[in-house]
């Protein structure tokens, strides 16, 4: 391609094969769910000091008289409003706690996520903030409305405050969007057959990062350069799919079947396809074009990815 010769594209060879997390990525995945992991059990925590504090704890029942049908004064212990009310912030509180850890452990997984392939884990890895809320109200939730001293009203309000919030957490828990390590992969082939390297470009303020480093998106930010993995590390964990567009702007050369290209990259990233593996591109007639060592040497890189 323009500006690369045979001898450069030889050093794509140290870049090719499956895409793998930064040591950098690796640490701030870990931090974030240690501090996941933290405010689940607090939130578990949170749930177990309502059950036994309050809605199992008989020294804080207060007696309530009543006159029934038959003029027959009734003395029977009572759900006192403070503790009503202390039941429902914790209830809150509680889904404060396990949906902000939920949003902290999605994060961590877009800096070193799971494989496809691993079915299991993927899912337990990227829907696992969508379980916790279950496990942090449902026992709650139960106790609630077999509590035999809290009234009809109190029932109510409580059970309905926990369903809600448990859905909302459980909701907020999970990635609708999860990243592979297949996404990634096909992200990190694809630059280095267009340009020969595993080298990308982003800004502070952005969300993706690009092929060319002078694109009308990157004109009023500082940019910087690195590896796909670098890029992710830098929380920009998607490639631009305006690849056309920018290789023309660096002034690069675009394979015929760009648009092939672009469509497989988009289906690995929707998670429609695991195929890592991209179509290789088309230089025919192409002017600027790889050499046809450098061409070998793109489609030795493809051959190691698969």
């Amino acid at each position: 391609m323009a500006g690369n010769d045979e001898d450069s594209s030889a050093g794509t060879l140290h870049d090719k094969g499956t895409w793998k997390a930064s040591a950098e990525s690796g640490v701030q995945a870990k931090k974030l769910r240690i501090v996941a992991v933290s405010l689940w059990v607090l939130g578990i925590i949170i749930q177990l000091g309502a059950i036994f504090g309050l809605l199992l704890n008989d020294s804080i029942l207060s007696e309530k008289a009543v006159v029934d049908d038959r003029g027959v004064l009734q003395v029977s212990n009572g759900f006192p409003t403070w503790a009503f009310v202390l039941l429902i912030v914790l209830l809150v509180l509680d889904g404060i706690a396990v949906a902000i850890g939920s949003i902290l452990w999605k994060k961590a997984n877009t800096f070193d996520p799971a494989s496809r392939q691993d079915t299991m884990r993927f899912f337990v890895q990227n829907q696992l903030g969508a379980v916790i809320p279950i496990i942090a109200f449902l026992p709650i939730i139960i106790v609630i409305f077999l509590n035999k001293d809290m009234d009809k009203t109190q029932k109510g309000i409580a059970g309905a405050v926990g369903i809600v919030v448990a859905l909302i957490a459980s909701v907020i828990g999970i990635d609708f969007d999860p990243s592979s390590i297949e996404k990634y992969t096909a992200e990190k082939q694809a630059v280095i057959q267009l340009l020969g390297s595993d080298t990308v470009y982003w800004s502070t303020g952005g969300g993706v990062y690009h092929v060319c480093g002078d694109v009308p998106d990157l004109s009023d930010s500082k940019v910087e350069s690195g590896t796909t993995a670098d890029a992710v590390a830098a929380n920009k964990p998607r490639l631009t799919l305006r690849i056309e567009s920018e290789l023309n702007a660096c002034g690069r050369a675009v394979p015929n079947n760009i648009d092939e290209i672009v469509a497989k990259i988009r289906d690995v990233q929707n998670g429609t396809s695991t195929e890592q593996v991209l179509p290789s591109p088309d230089w025919t007639g192409v002017e600027n074009a790889p050499s046809s060592g450098a061409i070998d040497t793109l489609n030795d890189a493809v051959k190691d990815v698969a």
